[in-house]
């Protein structure tokens, strides 16, 4: 089995930081893409940052200059460090990854909430 599982998140106010981890687990051969969404209230879900196995990354507008997304492949981790948070940042975020696990597949982490008081 192949398992996502998100930390870091939790209540902060505007214009503080917060610092989310994703680790993946399992018999994984490889990793492409790894990715951070997020999903508010009576929203659809939607990316906000993506990086590559050799670290290309791509960030929604919204976030650009705020967050950095970075990975360790050895760790078959990805982090998503968010600055000058906003109360619209407020969501569950979930983290992505396409691997080799049993044929390439995308898989998803259970899900992190992030809240941020104006």
């Amino acid at each position: 089995q192949v398992q996502l599982v998100e930390s870091g998140g939790g209540l902060v106010q505007a214009g503080g930081s917060l610092r989310l981890s994703c680790a993946a687990s399992g018999r994984i051969s490889s990793i492409n893409v790894m990715g951070w969404y997020r999903q508010a209230p009576g929203k659809q879900r939607e990316v906000v940052a993506t990086i590559t196995s050799s670290g290309t990354t791509n960030y929604a507008d919204s976030v650009k200059g705020r967050f950095t997304i970075s990975r360790d492949n050895a760790k078959n981790t990805v982090y998503l460090q968010m600055n000058g948070l906003k109360p619209e940042d407020t969501a569950i975020y979930y983290c992505n990854a396409d691997l080799l696990w049993r044929g390439w597949g995308t898989h998803w982490g259970q899900g992190t909430q992030v809240t941020v008081s104006s």
